[in-house]
This record gives C-alpha cells, structure tokens and sequence, in this order.
C-alpha cells in the first residue's frame, strides 16, 4: 500500500534519517495523494509495464508505481537517500533502486535487459535545472521509449507544448514536437510539494511519436539550425545562421537558401514550423554536400 504521499508520512521518513534537503539536487517532493494518482493514470502504467522513474526522492512515486507496474527502474543521484529507499520500497519485490546520474545510465541496456528491448514507460518528479538535458539525453539517444510523463516547473510545460509566434517557442518546443506529442494533464501548486518550490509546476506527457512527423536526412544539422535560429532571438534567421559558427555557409548562400524557402530575408527563426526547419535543413544540407 502506497503511504508516503502526505506531510505526516514525509516528515515521519525525513525525521526518522535526518535527511537534510540538497539544493543542489533541486528536491521537491509530492505530498498530495490526488497529484500522485493523476501522474500514474496519465502515464497509462500497468501491469504489463517495465517503468522508469529518474529521481525516486524518498520513493513517493515509486510506491505508486510498484503498484501499478510489473517492475521498476528508480535512478536517485543522491546517495544521502538510497538507505531510505530501502527502508520505503521494502514492501516491494519489482523495483530496483540504481545510485546514478541518470545522464550516465545506459538506458537501452536497461530496456534490452528488463524488457526485452521493447518501448519503456518514464515517470519523473524532475529537478527543474535539469529537465532539458535529461528530456533531450532520451530522446536523442534513440532508447526505446513509448511515453514520458514528467513534472516540471509550469513555463517549461508551456514551452515544450507551444508553437510559431509565442514567446515562449523556441528550440525546445521543436525539439519535443519532433519527438513526441507533448500534452499538459496537470497543473500542480506549489503547496502540492515539500518544501514548496518558488513556481508552479505542471505534469506534462510526452508520447513518442510511431514514425517521425518530418523527415530529414541529417537530424543533426537541423537541430544546428533551430539552435542558431534561437540563439539570438531578435535577430533575423539570415544572421543567426550567418553567426552560427558549425555552419559553413557563406551569408550569400544563407540568403539564397531563405529565399528558397520561399522565405523573405527579414523573417525571425520564431515563424518557422517544424516542417519549414525540416525543408530548411534539407536545402543547407545539400549546400554543404555540394561545396565539398
């Protein structure tokens, strides 16, 4: 039975080790049972899941998951909390916890190993400094993964989700579209965290996509080219890219393929969809194979 989603129950376990908050680590944990259920109804675990969980805290989620899922992955950085893991999931036989830096795991050996190499479900309450390079490590990484359905600070959520014209699009919208179908199912108060984080938050599914919503020959130059786009918002596409120093094109050729697009040279990176900077890519591409 999963019994840690409350103040008493947190408090009791914090008390109980003398654990001391890392700021380091950005901890937050979740002390509402509604917040707790809702992700794992979302994330659409059961029993035939194996679930990964990045950053397991006093293992909160992680009971829940237990519950819900043939067996789980929780990778907790700080070791300060392994023996309180144990302590908590003890009830549990289909959960092991790994002492890691989740950017270090070698996720297709854990998906090859405990599921046969099919999809995996991930399920986090991430610290908010490093949701893009943990999202970003995932998806790029080509593991196997059918869904990630992750609490993260409110703007974030609202960036990964919006399109061309907003202030908040940027790289990471287009990086998430790319890969995934992002949907917001919950926003979360503050007072739905221990301590209570300055922002809201927002728990957000991101489902991978079956086949890709673009094709590009080179993934990497197009996400070089969405890079170069943002860097420098107020400037046009012309001189992010002219700037862009893994770009070798002349400005001339820069004009030249904008105006391809279709595209007039005043235009900012912040108008293009994704499938403009899949076209875009394709042109530069074949720029830079034809000089060499």
């Amino acid at each position: 039975m999963a019994t840690l989603g409350t103040v008493q129950a947190t408090k009791a376990v914090l008390d109980k080790y003398h654990f001391v908050f890392q700021k380091k680590y950005g901890q937050n944990f979740l002390i509402d049972t509604g917040v707790l259920e809702k992700i794992i109804r979302e994330a659409g675990v059961t029993k035939d899941d194996f679930v990964l969980e990045i950053g397991p805290g006093i293992g909160t989620m992680t009971q829940y998951l237990c519950e819900s899922a043939r067996e789980v992955a929780a990778v907790e950085i700080d070791k300060a909390l392994i023996p309180i893991l144990k302590d908590t999931l003890s009830p549990y036989d289909n959960v092991t916890v790994i002492n890691e830096d989740i950017l270090k795991v070698d996720i297709n050996r854990l998906a090859q190993e405990k599921n046969g190499g099919r999809p995996i479900k991930v399920v986090a309450n991430l610290p908010y400094y490093i949701t893009t390079p943990i999202i970003m490590g995932l998806f790029e990484s080509h593991v196997p993964i059918d869904s990630i359905t992750i609490m993260v600070q409110k703007e974030v959520a609202d960036r990964m989700k919006t399109g061309p014209g907003s202030k908040d699009y940027g790289a990471l919208s287009l990086a998430v579209q790319y890969y995934a179908d992002p949907q917001i199912v919950a926003n979360v108060p503050p007072n739905c965290f221990m301590p209570r984080p300055k922002v809201g938050s927002a728990v957000i599914r991101l489902k991978r996509h079956a086949q890709p919503v673009v094709n590009v020959s080179d993934e990497k130059l197009m996400f070089r080219l969405i890079r170069a786009s943002f860097n420098q918002r107020r400037k046009t596409l012309a001189n992010g890219l002219k700037n862009a120093t893994d770009i070798p094109l002349e400005k001339e050729e820069i004009e030249a393929v904008i105006t391809e697009l279709g595209k007039p040279l005043t235009i900012r990176g912040e108008a293009l969809t994704l499938e403009e900077f899949a076209a875009l890519s394709e042109l530069v591409g074949k720029r830079i194979d034809d000089k060499h």
